[in-house]
């Protein structure tokens, strides 16, 4: 059987002292190293998930900026296709214009020729028509 003497307190005692060094030079600064190195992967976990928002972030104000550039770039085109087509239009219409008004010249000098050619030909009419009846005739009419 087992006897219980001053050797078990001894060996409780000697138990205590050493969990209690042990806990002050071993288990402890192991632990504050654990804790810091936790503390410090939690830090750079939210500065991960920081940048990962900001990121995201930046991503959706750049796809923003990008959506609104490009209906801005439409907006111009527009502006810049009517701005086009109105002056295509006034140039259009300048030239239409301009081809009537050449058109009516052209007729009026057409006009002005045929009467100036018709009065000349008339003239020659009787000259020719008096020729003609002097060779007929023989005699001066």
């Amino acid at each position: 059987m087992l006897d219980i003497n001053i050797s078990l307190v001894v060996q409780i005692v000697n138990f205590l002292i050493l969990i209690f060094v042990l806990n002050a030079i071993l288990y402890r600064p192991i632990r504050n190293v654990l804790l810091q190195r936790k503390e410090k992967f939690e830090g750079l976990e939210r500065d991960v998930e920081n940048a990962v928002k900001e990121a995201k972030d930046k991503g959706e104000s750049f796809s923003e900026g990008i959506k609104e550039a490009r209906q801005r770039g439409v907006t111009q085109r527009d502006k810049l296709i009517e701005a086009g087509e109105s002056q295509e239009k006034e140039i259009i219409k300048g030239i239409n214009e301009r081809a009537q008004a050449d058109l009516r010249e052209f007729k009026q000098q057409l006009a002005d020729k045929r009467e100036e050619v018709r009065a000349a030909l008339l003239k020659e009419v009787d000259n020719i028509s008096k020729d003609i009846g002097k060779k007929i005739l023989g005699r001066a009419v």
